[in-house]
């Protein structure tokens, strides 16, 4: 049996000295993106907006209140095992400034770190593929 399509929502937020807020889950949560550094953000939840559900996340996850300051081309994820589909996810994301809040983990985030755009190369390998791949489509890195 195929999985649902989830659509995942979540900002590259940058403060004003250009650096990438960057989180990681829990061990308990396990999945996809464990062990990786990842943007905030998480599924979107029936009736809300997009904008809604990006602000949830974050501030669910780091405290932050954020303003969407432009939005970042989709894309997706299809994983696969034993010729079933496991996970199919769409990322609607969103460049973001913070408005509010003092950064804390919360919700089923453990860590939660800013990174200096110059020095996102040195943990590369220490990110998740997607974030890779959106931090590329946000123009943070070549």
């Amino acid at each position: 049996m195929n999985c649902p399509i989830m659509l995942g929502v979540g900002a590259v937020i940058q403060d004003d000295t250009g650096r990438v807020l960057l989180v990681k889950h829990t061990p308990a949560r396990g999945g996809f993106w464990q062990g990786k550094w990842i943007c905030p953000g998480g599924a979107l939840e029936p009736g809300e907006t997009i904008e809604e559900g990006i602000r949830r996340e974050v501030s669910e996850e780091t405290k932050l209140e954020i303003e969407l300051v432009s939005p970042l081309a989709p894309f997706d994820r299809i994983v696969k095992a034993g010729g079933a589909v496991t996970l199919h996810v769409i990322y609607i994301c969103y460049l973001a400034r913070i408005t509010g809040g003092q950064l804390q983990v919360g919700s089923d985030i453990n860590e939660a770190v800013w990174v200096e755009k110059e020095h996102i190369p040195d943990i590369w390998d220490d990110l998740h593929e997607d974030t890779r791949k959106l931090l590329r489509i946000a123009k943070v890195v070549q």
